[in-house]
Formats: structure tokens, sequence, C-alpha cells
């Protein structure tokens, strides 16, 4: 097989017989022709992986049968030959969406060099990442067997996404699965870690432990408020480490980024524990005690997240920075997104200004309940494209984009992440059982040990006791917990979805991430 099909237009072909057997030697086919109708014609009946073109031909020029070519196929590339160095012929040329321009005249070794990027591109980079991430594997395999502490731990994370998305640019399946293997084997070793780490972060008189949902906005976002340059904390709610680096490059072509951060979302990794842990900058068991009213658990009727405004409000107050002037902005629908792009502006007069948005979880829970989004978001590649597309054309952008340009502080971050989930775990439980996926609470919860972190005393965990004897059950890596009735159906028809509450990297070590205007 050729390493690639060529058409080499030019009138004086006869001139270029030494490269064209050049490049044949090499191994690509190549196709000569004398003129742009030619050229048209020729591509429109064959398939090709690159044009050769020159740009000054009598009958049609250049740059007329490029357009023509493009016509045909948006796709194809074209390399330019030509002459002339003059700029707003490169600029025509450019921006007819030619892929490379050589001036004559070329030698044999430039044209190769051309074809190589255009044709071997992919390949070639795949090639290198396979190779880079083979001398990082020993690396993180040693990493990972070091006993890491919590930042280690963000750090092997941030890692494993790295590898994740260049792995995207490899074409070796084997590769893929190596990678597949690690990051499992990581997400059991965390599993480990965080079981026996866990109730000691969460404890009152601990000093030791990461920054967490209740102590993040103390730690991460007050710091930087300051009198006169406005902040905005942006928080989309589900977004992880992966689908952050998925919508960072669009963020950077307004903002410079100035720290990508990480920090650790609480247990359940649900929005109504972890969202409102961050505005209340307490830990549930604490937040039901000084909001007894506004605190609902699980299984009592009531939105879950209708307070964080008010939470937030009596925390500026116990941090003595009530003098603050403060908006709240939560976005569940489109029509809120476009309130907010014509409203953004008059929030630059506040000191700190929250907006809520909730798109990607509204996302990741229609995945479980629409096969639209089973198509969309199928696997993790998918899901950050999804999120990407999304963000790209989301009011929430537009808004941003808006104040820019205006001196301001940009405090990125989320609540938790998802996990894909494919292996089921049975629990049995009776009637006041959650049904969530990845955590449960209940009275006399039956489950196999090894398949959950338990915690028979939730407030060991910061969580509120729901009911006498309630336990808390907490889904390792990409369980997923299902009642034994109707077992298999539920087992079917939620494998391979998104889901949260549970402990995994991907749950647990969330972005946060500090940008200010360029």
């Amino acid at each position: 097989m050729p390493l690639g099909k060529i058409l080499w237009v030019d009138d004086e072909i006869e001139s270029l017989q030494s490269q064209i057997l050049f490049l044949q030697n090499k191994g690509y086919e190549v196709t000569a022709l004398t003129n742009g109708f030619d050229a048209v014609d020729y591509v429109k009946e064959n398939i090709l992986d690159v044009v050769l073109l020159d740009e000054t031909m009598p009958g049609i020029t250049g740059l007329e049968t490029l357009s023509k070519i493009k016509e045909i196929n948006s796709q194809i590339p074209v390399v330019m030959i030509t002459k002339n160095e003059t700029e707003n012929l490169m600029d025509d040329a450019i921006g007819s969406q030619i892929t490379d321009y050589l001036i004559k005249p070329v030698n044999p070794n430039q044209v190769l060099l051309s074809l190589k990027k255009i044709i071997d591109n992919k390949r070639l980079v795949g090639e290198k990442t396979t190779m880079a991430y083979q001398q990082q594997f020993r690396n993180l395999f040693m990493a990972l067997n070091s006993n890491p502490d919590y930042n280690e731990w963000m750090d092997i994370y941030k890692k494993l996404v790295y590898w994740e998305l260049e792995m995207e640019k490899s074409d070796s399946p084997e590769m893929q699965e190596v990678f597949q293997t690690q990051k499992n084997e990581a997400n059991t070793e965390f599993f480990k870690f965080v079981s026996k780490n866990y109730a000691r972060w969460v404890n009152p008189k601990s000093d030791d432990g990461p920054v967490m949902s209740h102590n993040l906005i103390k730690f991460k976002v007050l710091p930087h408020v300051e009198k006169g340059t406005p902040t905005f904390f942006v928080l989309i709610d589900n977004l992880r480490f992966d689908q952050w680096r998925a919508i960072s490059p669009i963020f950077a072509e307004s903002f410079r980024i100035l720290e990508e951060d990480s920090f650790y979302s609480i247990l359940p990794t649900a929005t109504q524990y972890a969202r409102n842990a961050i505005f209340s900058g307490l830990l549930p068991v604490d937040i039901e005690k000084q909001f007894p009213q506004q605190w609902k658990n699980d299984d009592e009727e009531g939105g879950k997240n209708l307070n964080e405004e008010e939470f937030f409000r009596a925390f500026l107050k116990r941090q003595r920075r009530d003098d603050l002037k403060v908006s709240y902005t939560k976005i569940l629908n489109n029509q809120a997104g476009q309130d907010l792009v014509n409203n953004i502006h008059n929030l630059m007069g506040n000191d700190l200004n929250i907006i809520v948005y909730n798109f990607v979880d509204m996302l990741s829970h229609a995945r479980t309940e629409m096969e639209v989004l089973k198509e969309l978001a199928g696997d993790e590649t998918s899901y950050r494209s999804v999120t990407r597309s999304w963000f790209e054309h989301s009011p929430l952008h537009q808004a941003l984009k808006k104040v820019a340009d205006k001196k301001l502080n940009l405090i990125l971050a989320t609540d938790h992440g998802t996990v894909r989930v494919k292996t089921p775990a049975k629990v049995i439980g009776d009637k006041q059982t959650t049904t969530n996926l990845r955590y449960k609470h209940g009275r006399n919860l039956n489950y196999e040990p090894k398949d959950v972190l338990a915690f028979r005393d939730p407030k060991e965990a910061g969580l509120p006791v729901p009911t006498v004897n309630s336990s808390y059950i907490f889904a390792r890596e990409d369980m997923y917990l299902c009642y034994p009735n109707n077992y298999n159906y539920y087992v079917n028809y939620y494998r391979n979805t998104f889901q949260h509450g549970g402990v995994s990297l991907e749950e647990m070590i969330v972005p946060v991430i500090k940008m200010t205007n360029k």
C-alpha cells in the first residue's frame, strides 16, 4: 500500500520528473497533471491524500483551482507551490484554506517534509505519544506504590488526565489498554488511601487535610477578593478535571490562567452535600445543626439546594467579611443564562459575584435517561467533547467574554466530578434506603464490605444521621450499587453511565482555577 496518494498539478510538469520519481521511491503514489481543469475533474473521481498545486498556470490559476477543489472536498489538504512571495497572495491562499505552501524552486526534501507533516502527522504524533507514555509508565507506577499523600495524589491524577488526553492522539489500542489498566490500578490505591484517611480529614480537631469542599471558599476564593476589583466565582457543577482541560483553551482565549489547582470534594460526591458544604463553609453534619429547617436529607421531601445563598451569607458573617458587596446567580436553564448575558455588566460594581451553572449536571443526569445522550456521551472522550461544545456556545461563555477586557479576578471550580460505572454490586436495604447508585444510607444495609467505604456512624464522616442506626456506604472505583429486585434490568440500564456520589479520583479530585483579565 502506498504511503499516500498525491496529485501534482503544474504546467511545467516535465521539469519535475526527477522530483516525482524521488517521491515514488519513498513509497508515495503520484499522479501528474498540467492544468487546473483536469485537476478539478480528477479530484471529483478519485480519493487523494494531498494535492500539490502550482500557483501560476494558464487557463485557470492555482487559487481558482484551489477554490474549485475545496468546493468538491473541503477536507482535502492542498499545498500551494509558488514563485511569488508577495504577502497578499499568501494571505489569499491561507484564507482559502491551504494546508502548506512552498516557494519555487522546491527541492525534493522540502516536498517530502511537507507530505510527512500532513499525511504522517497523526501516525507520528501517536507513535511519539506511545513512546513518551512508555517512559512515564514506570514513573507513575513508582509514584502509585510509594504511599502518596493527598498532594501527591492530586499530582498523580493530573498526570493521568494529561496522559488520557494525550492517548487520544495514539492509534495504539494496546497502549490505551495499558493506560486504562494503570488508571484502574490508581483508583484501587486511591480508594484504600481515602478509606484510611477520610475520617481524620473531616475531624474538626484535625488540621492536617487537603482543601476540601467545606473550606474551599475560605482558602481559595476569599484571599483573592479585594475592594475595587470584582471577583467572579463561577461554579460549573459536575466538572471533572479532564473536562476542565477540554474547555481551558476556550478560557485561555479571553483570560490569563494563573493557577490550575485542584481540591477534594467531600463524600458523598453529590450536589446537595458537596455544594452546600462549599457555600456554607461547613460539613453537612454542622449545616444540619445550624440550619435544621433548611437542611434536607436524601429521603426528605423538597429541594436540597435551595438555600445556598443563605448559607453563604451566614458564612461571610462568621468570617467577618459581611461588608463585601455580593451577588448570587444560579442558572438552571437557558433563559436564566440569557439573563446573565444581559446583566453581567451590572455585576462589575460588586466585590464578589457567585455564578452557579448547572449545565453539566443536567447533561450527566440526562445521560442516564435519554438514549440520545447515551449516544452523545458514551465514553470519556465524547463526554469531554460534548462539554467543550456546550461551553463554547453557552450563555456562560458569552457573558464572561463581555467582561473579559475589564480588570477582574475569575475563579472557576466545581462541586464534584463523575465516574463512568461498569461494575455492579448488590446492596440490600429496607424501604428507607436511598436510591443513589454511588452511595446509600439507611438502616440494616446489607452489602459486600470490600465493595464500599462504610461509615456505621455518619458523624465520623461529617454527615448527619438521617434516622437512628443509619449508616452510609460509598461505592469504590467504577462500581454502582443495585438492589436484588429487577437486578439485571438495572445493571444493564446503568452500566457505562456517568454517576457520582462515591470514591474515585474522577469524583473527588476536582479543579479550582484562578484566572484574570489579559
